[in-house]
């Protein structure tokens, strides 16, 4: 059985409520929306890793360069890694970026 009423005059009424009551569950969705949006452009970034290894491209995946973290030269093959790692991938010969120089701000000097 329906919960609705059967008569014409009276379905209208519950369709005309139903419909300003989705217009305000819309409008309200809107304004929520628009608030996350705004939350989530006042949130700080995240700090980027002090140390990367920037990767190659292939089924072996070698470590091309060493970068200090937030440098710009990174592309989009890096992981971050510790300073130990970026320090050992130095003494093994993995090359430093020219750019934001890691043995330098690593103290190892050539």
């Amino acid at each position: 059985m329906s919960d609705l009423p059967p008569d014409l005059a009276r379905l209208r009424t519950v369709v005309t409520y139903l419909r300003a009551a989705l217009g305000r569950a819309e409008q309200a969705l809107a304004v929520a929306e628009t608030q996350a949006a705004l939350d989530a452009e006042r949130r700080p970034l995240p700090e980027p890793p002090a140390w990367l290894i920037e990767h190659g491209i292939g089924a072996g995946r070698p470590l091309i360069r060493v970068h200090v973290g937030g440098c710009w030269d990174t592309r989009n093959r890096c992981s971050p890694v510790e300073v130990e790692q970026a320090r050992r991938a130095l003494v093994e010969e993995v090359p430093g970026c020219p750019h934001c120089r890691p043995h330098v701000t690593l103290g190892m000097l050539d």
